[in-house]
């Protein structure tokens, strides 16, 4: 019997203290025995570390993006990958990967998304700051009340999806906004998003993310996408 292939997508830039550790955590046991074959895909974004070095040891296929930005890695991922089931998960060993079996179930069950929440879950002490957590939960709240899609945690880097879907998703974000827009195009297209509480644990290297910055330009993709014409 042919076995299910599950595309593990790990967008990189820099990731060369954690990129290792977030890998050797994937249960590759566990899903091969529900009789499913992964395929790990770095997509990095031109790192100048040792972060692809460390990842082709470690098994992983690379996907070289020239152009920089987490959305863009997503997109690239999407489009140039054919898999039954696809995860993201962010690279910088906040999010266990041991979750994945457990989101797949829920897949396997009818759910076409599912998401790790930390909102909804536990958090290693310091790996959100308090400024975080209130901006995650407006964002979310505000996601949920204006496209009428329950969403725990939209700001999450943890997502499970079936293939069919995310091969028709139109999306065009470049940079950390990408999980809210993915949240836009699943919402006009009428999918529900499932959870799973996920821990989550304080990052390993450097912060990318722009606290003010991104969130102000994740809120505003909110408002102006939200009275737009759904993808056909």
């Amino acid at each position: 019997m042919k076995k299910s292939l599950i595309a593990i997508i790990l967008p990189t830039l820099n990731e060369e203290q954690a990129i290792g550790k977030v890998i050797d955590e994937i249960p590759y046991s566990k899903l091969d025995e529900s009789q499913y074959k992964v395929d790990v895909i770095v997509v990095d974004g031109k790192s100048n570390d040792r972060t692809v070095e460390i990842a082709k040891s470690k098994g992983a296929r690379i996907i070289t993006e020239p152009r920089r930005g987490k959305g863009r890695a997503i997109i690239t991922a999407f489009k140039s990958i054919n898999a039954d089931y696809f995860f993201f998960l962010d690279a910088d060993y906040t999010y266990p990967a041991i979750y994945i079996p457990e989101m797949l179930k829920l897949l396997e069950q009818g759910h076409p998304i599912v998401i790790g929440t930390r909102l909804k879950g536990k958090r290693q002490k310091g790996a959100i700051r308090l400024t975080n957590i209130v901006g995650n939960h407006i964002l979310t709240f505000m996601a949920s009340f204006l496209y009428r899609n329950r969403i725990s945690d939209l700001c999450t880097g943890y997502w499970g999806l079936r293939g069919d879907i995310a091969k028709t998703l139109d999306l065009k974000t470049e940079g950390f906004q990408i999980e809210a827009e993915l949240y836009i195009e699943l919402s006009k297209r009428g999918y529900p998003i499932s959870d799973v509480p996920i821990y989550y644990r304080k990052r390993t290297g450097k912060a990318k993310l722009s606290v003010y910055k991104d969130g102000f330009k994740i809120g505003w993709l909110l408002i102006s996408r939200c009275f737009s014409k759904p993808p056909r």
